[in-house]
């Protein structure tokens, strides 16, 4: 599942750089990381008074938290796919994360 959302990921960022004549290279994956971090972190601060609203709703700024947070995975997945890293596998061994077993009933 990780796997499919990160290539879908890489299809949108491809465009989108292609378009904009960004190269990314090895440090850009870990960079954007950063940046999208930074940017939840604001999202986060204006929606709970520690930043200015700068005329956004409550709506908004729940919104714009959920499109920062969106934005944190998605270069999170792109990070990890850029430097072949099996996400799901690194869950289920860092969290003791038990692989998932079907119910017999």
């Amino acid at each position: 599942m990780l796997r499919r959302l990160a290539d879908q990921f890489e299809i949108s960022s491809s465009t989108h750089v292609a378009a904009h004549g960004i190269e990314r290279d090895a440090d850009w994956f870990l960079l954007k990381l950063q940046e999208e971090m930074g940017e939840l972190t604001q999202a986060w601060n204006r929606l709970t008074g520690r930043g200015r609203a700068k005329g956004r709703s409550p709506e908004d700024m729940q919104a714009d938290l959920a499109d920062e947070a969106a934005d944190v995975l998605g270069h999170l997945l792109l990070f990890a796919r850029h430097n072949d890293i099996d996400l799901a596998a690194a869950i289920e061994r860092k969290w003791l994360f038990q692989p998932a077993q079907t119910s017999k009933s």
